[in-house]
């Protein structure tokens, strides 16, 4: 059993936001809080800036009821941030920084909720603690829409906005058959390098309105056979309702989308957008039909109305169980998902090394596309579908969602 370690917690978010994040941090800060071992939480302003800035939130000030609705909150309740840390071996400058507000808060506990670039950010801060003798446990919280963290079955954040994405495929599918007009409509998701969101409007299938053609980054995009393609199913029904992500690309690398920014994020990832309407404007003047072109955007990520409970669930149950290893002694992990689908869907939470997902990519298996790389297979639905489920309680005002309204009370 592990020596008892005494001291405060800090809690961060980081990277692009999900409608389950706040369960997540719901999950850490209800099992802080209950904690023995812990004597004070924190929040973090905008991460892990925050932390080195020493700005952090006093969460023992907040109001257990606001705090309760922080799973039907959307965005990042503590603000979050997209900063690369340097490795300590390079610039040890940040971390020092880090360190100075640990050691005046008596901070022993740190809990970094992100996706891969932030796992990345969690083993180099746990490395440098290593170093320094400094006894603090660090656990990764998973967070992405982009469901791409290596070594966990799927990742919090990921259903619900396949969720909204399967939905909202439909409502659309649904709303190009009120007139006769022959048009071809393309939506547009998010997804760099990996198709999971785009892949989940298949699921629309299960209401009946499912897309013609669906087109990943994990399948090389040919312009030619894409017009082939709408063509195909145009001169067919006269209609044609297109899912493809943003980050689809030709076979030499180069991405589809001629919207592509000149600016990058915090992490050097390019800043893609615009591929629907370009596409449009390429089927228009090839194929000479009516186009429109809808790219979904923030929406799939800020969607708390449409969250999957199954989702929600599993975001406050990893965040708890975060908290959980690291009093036990766990640090340098970061909690994962591994699920059952045998015999109904079932799941559990469970460590790996933070090694393992730091900078990490997980795609979707070529084989869950099909051989035309114009939709994906059976099994991709499999694996996705059980993620939607459920409905989760939500409070509401005047028949609009009520979300948690913080003092965010500054130490």
């Amino acid at each position: 059993m592990a020596e008892k370690l005494i001291g405060a917690c800090v809690f961060a978010q980081s990277g692009g936001p999900t409608a389950v994040i706040n369960a997540s941090a719901y999950g850490v800060i209800r099992a802080a809080l209950a904690s023995d071992e812990i004597t004070n939480v924190y929040a973090a302003r905008h991460g892990i800036v925050g932390v080195m800035a020493g700005e952090m939130f006093d969460i023992g000030s907040e109001d257990p009821d606001e705090l309760a609705l922080l799973p039907q909150t959307p965005s990042s309740a503590f603000g979050s941030c997209r900063h690369k840390l340097r490795d300590p071996d390079d610039d040890e400058s940040d971390y020092i920084k880090i360190l100075d507000t640990f050691r005046k808060y008596n901070v022993r506990y740190f809990f970094y909720n992100g996706g891969n670039d932030s796992m990345d950010t969690c083993e180099k801060v746990s490395r440098f603690f290593a170093r320094n003798d400094y006894d603090c446990r660090v656990i990764g919280v998973p967070k992405t829409i982009d469901n791409d963290l290596v070594g966990t079955d799927h990742c919090p954040g990921f259903a619900s906005a396949a969720k909204y994405i399967a939905t909202s495929v439909a409502e659309i599918c649904m709303d190009n058959r009120v007139y006769n007009t022959p048009s071809v409509t393309i939506v547009e998701m998010m997804g760099r390098h990996a198709g999971w969101l785009t892949g989940a409007a298949a699921l629309a299938e299960i209401s009946g309105a499912a897309p013609d053609l669906i087109y990943l980054p994990e399948a090389a995009f040919d312009m030619d056979k894409f017009l082939s393609d709408v063509g195909r199913v145009y001169d067919g029904t006269g209609k044609c309702l297109v899912a493809v992500s943003e980050g689809v690309a030709y076979s030499d690398g180069t991405f589809v989308s001629e919207a592509e920014q000149s600016f990058t994020d915090g992490f050097a990832h390019a800043q893609l957008g615009g591929l629907a309407n370009m596409l449009c404007g390429v089927v228009k003047q090839r194929l000479d039909v009516k186009t429109r072109g809808i790219e979904l955007s923030l929406l799939q990520r800020c969607a708390a109305h449409c969250a999957s409970k199954t989702d929600v669930d599993e975001a406050i149950a990893v965040g708890e169980f975060a908290v959980k290893s690291a009093i036990a002694g766990e640090s340098g992990k970061m909690a994962a998902i591994n699920a059952s689908r045998e015999g109904g869907y079932s799941f559990a939470a469970a460590l790996m090394p933070l090694t393992a997902a730091a900078n990490r990519e997980k795609k979707v298996p070529r084989e869950w596309i099909n051989a035309d790389g114009n939709y994906v297979t059976r099994e991709f639905i499999d694996y996705a579908l059980p993620l939607v489920n459920g409905e989760p309680p939500r409070v509401t005002e005047n028949g609009l969602p009520r979300f948690a309204r913080l003092k965010k009370v500054l130490v």
